[in-house]
């Protein structure tokens, strides 16, 4: 038999348990805004090296298009290098040509998104990027609301967003690029827009171009893209987890050597 308790003890264990941590992480080492392969890639490694991470994903759920692939069919793949970080993950996959890779896309997702929250970064679903929080020429943090909130009619949503601060900024939202759309709505930012898809090149683009965008921003996976104008990639997924890990590679040297950072880190320390 069940242990017998109250629905009251399960609504304030479920309350009270979630204002604990998101109380915690209302100042982050790192914001990661959306939660595809990209930014859950980053935000693990990111976690694991030691950094308070928080992912914001505005959908109830994780990975993007890394669940179903291509077509709605949820076969996905990846060119070598990629599989180094498959093996990594413990994600089972098939060498279908030289240099191609295929894999499940629910098993390979949900082992990545594992490992993110393994590794100690925090989820925030259904939670929607609204704004930056700006301040002396760079990001410093992301406005944030509840993702319903947007789906309500304009006379009724007098919901106001609140402000989570944090010392780097990733966008990880996609195509929509929407934290750098929010720079450049401020003549902060020119965007591109992405190319049409050349799997050749994209990925090794992508790559190479993850990285610093603004003060404060880091750009990874397709937002990148539609940042500097690179061709799309399709249904293939290496240069995402190559993205995401470059991005915290970026964020941990941008947090490492920053004088900014360390009066941010007194500042969180007064706050405590």
């Amino acid at each position: 038999m069940f242990h017998q308790v109250s629905e009251a003890a399960i609504s304030r264990a479920i309350v009270g348990e979630f204002c604990r941590w998101f109380e915690e992480y209302i100042i982050s080492d790192v914001i990661v805004v959306g939660g595809g392969p990209s930014g859950l890639m980053a935000a693990g490694d990111l976690a694991d090296r030691g950094c308070k991470t928080l992912v914001v994903e505005s959908n109830n759920y994780l990975g993007g298009g890394f669940w179903i692939g291509g077509y709605l069919m949820n076969t996905i793949t990846f060119r070598a290098p990629a599989q180094e970080i498959l093996d990594r993950l413990g994600v089972p996959y098939r060498e279908v040509q030289e240099g191609l890779f295929a894999a499940e896309g629910p098993h390979a997702c949900s082992k990545l998104i594992s490992a993110t929250c393994d590794a100690g970064a925090k989820i925030l679903n259904m939670t929607k990027f609204d704004d930056v929080v700006y301040r002396n020429g760079r990001v410093e943090g992301a406005v944030v609301n509840w993702t319903p909130v947007s789906a309500l009619p304009r006379q009724i949503t007098c919901v106001d967003p609140i402000a989570l601060e944090a010392k780097v900024l990733i966008d990880a939202t996609g195509h929509d690029a929407h934290v750098c759309r929010s720079l450049e709505r401020r003549n902060l930012l020119k965007l591109e827009d992405f190319g049409p898809m050349d799997v050749g090149t994209s990925e090794d683009l992508v790559v190479e171009k993850t990285g610093l965008i603004h003060p404060g921003l880091i750009v990874t996976g397709m937002a990148v893209s539609t940042a500097y104008g690179l061709p799309r990639m399709g249904p293939t997924f290496g240069g995402m987890l190559l993205s995401g890990k470059k991005a915290a590679q970026e964020a941990i040297r941008l947090l490492t050597q920053e004088p900014p950072f360390a009066a941010s880190r007194e500042k969180e320390m007064a706050l405590a």
